[in-house]
């Protein structure tokens, strides 16, 4: 009886780790670039009772042993990072990766502060003190671009805009269209790890400090046209890629498996009970 109890509340907490995964997909349906979580499950322990040799009677076709396991656990989580549906919205500052590609950003506003990675690419300008804009994510993190293998800030020059090419290609032009400026490209990266990637603050994705970067997110340059290549949509935003009909459907679930393992950790308690009782 200790043994169900045990593997039913061990059960229910990792039950309820999975509906606080799906809670947190579904309130963030609507959030542009979110890619949703996946629970991965393991077994705690399991372990083999030993039996009588009396137990081996003639028609048994399974060993001598009787096989207890002790619950299962969440072990970790994996990041779904499939393409979400892509948005028109017109706005210039708006930018969405057509395929398995990452933006990469600064968590300071120096290039050797932490990278970030995101898929929202819902960026804006943000003046500066010369006059000049910096492109910012919508919660204030720098956009980092790649400037001949160099890596920058995208800083536009006072009266000019600021235009994406497909291929990630920044060029900053002036309101009367005689001028332009190259300020590189955006700089994308390819998650070659995606299971070390932690979701984190802002829609951001991060790397563990123990861990190499460039080994988890690989740099990429876009590849419009190409067959599985990289292609940059200004103004567009990524979607959510969460399936609300199948987080529903996987809530339902965990809540049976839950009210399950409820009912088996009470009635483990009241033959508990009943055992104490017999005893007088």
């Amino acid at each position: 009886m200790n043994n169900s109890m045990i593997s039913a509340a061990a059960s229910m907490g990792a039950m309820q780790r999975q509906l606080d995964i799906l809670a947190d997909n579904i309130a963030n349906i609507n959030t542009d670039g979110y890619k949703g979580k996946k629970a991965v499950f393991e077994d705690i322990l399991t372990s083999v009772q030993p039996q009588p040799k009396d137990f081996e009677q003639p028609g048994r076709r399974s060993p001598l042993g009787l096989t207890l396991g002790w619950g299962t656990r969440v072990a970790g989580q994996t990041l779904d990072m499939s393409q979400g549906p892509l948005k028109e919205t017109g706005n210039s500052t708006d930018v969405a990766i057509e395929g398995n590609a990452l933006f990469e950003v600064r968590t300071g506003m120096s290039l050797d502060s932490a990278r970030a990675f995101t898929r929202q690419g819902a960026f804006q300008l943000s003046p500066l003190a010369s006059g000049d804009s910096i492109l910012l994510t919508n919660t204030g993190y720098p956009v980092v671009a790649d400037d001949g293998g160099t890596d920058t800030f995208v800083e536009v020059p006072a009266g000019y805009q600021l235009t994406i090419g497909a291929d990630g290609a920044l060029t900053a032009k002036s309101a009367d269209g005689t001028d332009q400026v190259e300020l590189g490209a955006l700089k994308l990266g390819q998650a070659a790890r995606p299971e070390l990637l932690q979701a984190a603050a802002d829609n951001l994705f991060a790397v563990p400090e123990n861990v190499n970067a460039d080994e988890v997110v690989q740099a990429i340059a876009a590849a419009p046209g190409a067959a599985g290549g990289v292609a940059i949509r200004q103004g567009y935003l990524e979607q959510s890629n969460v399936d609300l009909t199948s987080e529903i459907s996987d809530l339902i679930n965990v809540q049976r498996a839950y009210q399950l393992n409820s009912r088996a950790l009470s009635s483990a308690d009241q033959m508990m009970q009943m055992a104490t009782n017999l005893r007088g």
